[in-house]
């Protein structure tokens, strides 16, 4: 199959397929007019790529995930270590993201939201107020 048809069967854009053949995750068939010539097995990993990415798998990682795939003397509890990994990344930016969240609804909170022009979220920002908590929260995220 093209490469069009392989994006409309795997979910991904074409755009993308070009970038994992170009990194090296994908490896089509070349026709002899140069066309890329797109297996099952082609299709099969661009649907488990597309899969790993929207669970947040980093390009490497999915990298790994697919020799993993690949290897059928594999061993589940690499595959599983790789996970509980994601899973713990995947917690430590949601406690960023609530920290960020607590120190953004006290700059809210802080704001009268009126018609003067005194904001307690802009003197912030510009620095004018102690922002020791919001800058902890940047340099984590």
């Amino acid at each position: 199959m093209n490469i069009g048809e392989a994006s409309e069967q795997s979910g991904l854009p074409v755009k993308t397929i070009r970038y994992y053949e170009d990194i090296g995750l994908v490896r089509p068939l070349r026709s002899e007019n140069g066309y890329r010539d797109f297996i099952d097995a082609d299709l099969q990993r661009l649907k488990f790529l597309q899969r790993s990415r929207s669970l947040g798998f980093s390009i490497d990682e999915c990298r790994e995930l697919l020799s993993l795939y690949e290897d059928r003397n594999r061993a589940s509890a690499d595959v599983k270590a790789i996970t509980r990994a994601k899973i713990k990344e995947v917690d430590r930016k949601i406690e960023e993201l609530r920290s960020l969240k607590k120190v953004l609804s006290e700059l809210v909170t802080a704001c009268h939201g009126d018609d003067r022009p005194n904001c307690p979220i802009i003197d912030d920002l510009s620095g004018q107020h102690d922002h020791d908590q919001l800058d902890e929260v940047s340099r984590q995220a």
